[in-house]
């Protein structure tokens, strides 16, 4: 393994204060809770929005605080959740008058420590609510989850509920946002190597040179089905048509295409990407209104892709279009 690692139990804090130091006036690290909050937060007049995972899926969640999206992320080891209790450490740092949102995608652990996260501040006198995140089409249940697993769409929720926080909305009409857009959200994804965790230092999992895994979960999880390396069009056709079948799509409906990169993908090849999946979904009637290209959710170093739709009316699109102001500058 060549990484640019110390001590491998320090990889997380050590990324988290190189993150504050970048961003001094914007950020601020509380090394004892391992979390990375707003400066700014709490602020009186908004609801507080908190997303954590594991580590591992940067930009995820940490480079995505800021005005316009999260007010805190909370996040565990690499591939872990987070405690229980530096969650709801977190939870009391950005409590505001207006209430908290929590935003868990759904794995296990993270639904226990959020979840407990929310009854002990409950018990504190402060109102929160958690919303669950699925957008992943690959598998109904995995390793990590009951139910579908939480992967790249969640941006879509973090960018529409912050937006509608900072217009002032309050905790019942933000949640309701946060839903509805998860309800229109579908992501599949595919591996073509596995990822290398800095404590293990060697692959995930074993993954042949003409082979991948289509479905892939973002900590390695097997997905729907290990298949022969084929050609661009035709794997980005199985990512596409996982989602425009789900939901379903329909021609003459209005979407956000993003590809996201797992972490080791060239910025080349997922434009490639794109622009094949945006021919297919032409070819059925459907028009992309807005378009994200670039790492949003990775798996480490793994090389791969994922596609995301989200279905689009007024409010959905009026919200993605708001302005914020995060580390990575991707909305």
């Amino acid at each position: 393994m060549k990484k640019f690692v110390n001590d491998p139990k320090d990889y997380v804090a050590e990324m988290l204060e190189g993150l504050a130091l970048a961003n001094p006036d914007t950020l601020k690290y509380v090394p004892e809770y391992n979390l990375i909050m707003r400066a700014d937060s709490p602020q009186e007049n908004k609801v507080s929005i908190v997303q954590g995972s594991g580590s591992g899926h940067e930009p995820s969640h940490v480079m995505t605080v800021g005005k316009g999206m999260l007010d805190a992320a909370c996040p565990g080891d690499v591939f872990s959740a987070p405690p229980a209790d530096f969650v709801y450490e977190t939870v009391k740092l950005v409590a505001s008058p207006k209430g908290v949102l929590l935003l868990v995608n759904n794995y296990t652990g993270d639904r226990m420590a959020f979840e407990m996260a929310q009854e002990l501040s409950e018990a504190d006198g402060v109102t929160v609510r958690t919303l669950f995140i699925d957008d992943d089409v690959a598998v109904q249940d995995s390793t990590y989850t009951v139910g579908r697993r939480g992967v790249a769409g969640n941006f879509f929720v973090m960018k529409a509920v912050g937006a509608a926080a900072e217009r002032g909305a309050d905790l019942d009409e933000v949640y309701r946002i946060g839903e509805k857009v998860n309800s229109v959200t579908r992501t599949m994804g595919m591996a073509l190597t596995a990822c290398t965790p800095p404590a293990k230092g060697s692959p995930l999992f074993d993954l042949p040179e003409d082979a991948v895994e289509m479905g892939v979960g973002i900590h390695g999880e097997p997905g729907r089905k290990r298949e022969k390396l084929q050609s661009a069009d035709a794997m980005v056709r199985e990512l596409v048509s996982a989602d425009v079948d789900d939901l379903p799509f329909s021609s003459g409906d209005r979407v956000a295409l993003m590809v996201n990169g797992l972490g080791g993908t060239p910025i080349g090849e997922l434009y490639l990407v794109y622009g094949l999946a945006h021919k297919q979904l032409a070819e059925r009637g459907i028009e992309v209104r807005r378009s994200y290209v670039g790492e949003y959710c990775t798996s480490l170093d793994m090389a791969g892709a994922s596609v995301t739709l989200v279905r689009l009316d007024d409010e959905i699109f009026d919200l993605l279009t708001d302005p914020a102001e995060i580390p990575i500058r991707v909305f």
